[in-house]
């Protein structure tokens, strides 16, 4: 049986929700019907021209994207840059791509920043800021109709943890209500046979499997020279941007794929010996204040491994049609060496 492009959507959507996304993104599927069947996908981390080809030349109809090819609104799609260009040729070649990008950065589990730690071998690790991953949702009925509300929301899963009686005949249901379920949860309540009173409060408290960035632990301490030089290696590096190495010792580990700089102080925090990052400015640099070492591996280099993490997240869900990993290398970045 063959698999439709919004079967492939459904499972990444269940591995990185949308809702995880940070408002500036565009990630979901950007060019193609859902209904369409899948004969292959690519997983890239810039749907380029190139990997387009490429996606032609192995009879693949899906391209999985970290990074969207659209961000901002378009008014004219007549060909005068690239993502005009990349546009034109999925839709005139049946190629629908999808992205899935900040919400895959922002998961632990099978997470950017998770392959990033596998691949230095860090053990122990944890979010660096978690994120409030919880809301939570009251429900207001009268005695008669409890019974459909509470067994209406058993069956979107919804965890009741408080039942209170506010008056005579009304009572207050009070259930969890992760971030990924809020949208579902609204359009079955909203659609449900007679009207629901509700209403979604946030819950501060912070979640151990949504959040920006990772810090663990080395199993075993390394100077700091032959931590950058096992880094390199790793990492598959030409160069690193570096602070002062102001650590003797490196044993802890804080880590973000892309443009982590918000993140320094989390990692200061929690007492990391350097933080590995990328899109550090000049003068952002300074804020190592020699307490930290900062080292700055590139936008790409720092998230080129999360075409391999999406392959084998996909290629280990469906059997029926081929995954690759693209072989293009979509760095607008290149080094004079």
């Amino acid at each position: 049986m063959n698999t439709k492009i919004k079967e492939l959507i459904r499972f990444l959507e269940q591995v990185a929700p949308p809702i995880y996304q940070e408002g500036y993104d565009n990630a979901g599927l950007i060019v193609g019907n859902s209904e369409t069947e899948i004969s292959g996908v690519i997983t890239c981390l810039d749907s380029t021209e190139a990997v387009l080809e490429e996606a032609i030349e192995k009879g693949c109809n899906v391209i999985v994207a970290h990074h969207p090819i659209v961000f901002k609104g378009i008014k004219s799609i007549t060909g005068k840059n690239y993502v005009e260009r990349v546009l034109i040729k999925a839709i005139k070649n049946n190629l629908a791509i999808y992205a899935i990008h900040t919400n895959l950065d922002n998961v632990y589990y099978n997470g950017v920043n998770a392959k990033i730690a596998e691949i230095l071998g860090l053990e122990q690790t944890v979010l660096l800021s978690p994120k409030n991953g919880q809301k939570k949702i009251n429900i207001f009925s009268d005695d008669n109709n409890a019974p459909s509300i509470i067994s209406l929301s058993n069956d979107m899963g919804l965890t009741l943890v408080h039942q209170q009686v506010i008056t005579n005949n009304q009572v207050k249901l009070e259930y969890k209500l992760p971030l990924h379920n809020e949208k579902m949860v609204k359009q079955q309540l909203e659609k449900f046979i007679f009207p629901i009173d509700y209403e979604i409060v946030d819950v501060e408290s912070a979640t151990t499997n949504f959040g920006s960035g990772i810090v663990g632990q080395l199993p075993q301490a390394m100077s700091a020279i032959a931590f950058l030089s096992y880094l390199k290696e790793r990492m598959q590096l030409k160069y690193i941007r570096h602070t002062q190495l102001s650590n003797n010792l490196i044993q802890k580990v804080a880590v973000c794929g892309g443009s982590g700089s918000f993140l320094l102080p989390m990692a200061m925090a929690q007492k990391a010996d350097i933080f590995i990052t990328a899109d550090y400015k000049y003068h952002d640099f300074f804020d190592a204040d020699s307490k930290i070492i900062i080292a700055d591996i590139g936008h790409y280099e720092s998230e080129q491994f999360t075409s391999d993490l999406l392959n084998d997240l996909i290629s280990k869900k469906f059997s029926n049609f081929a995954t690759y990993t693209t072989k293009v290398s979509t760095n607008p970045v290149h080094y004079f060496v």
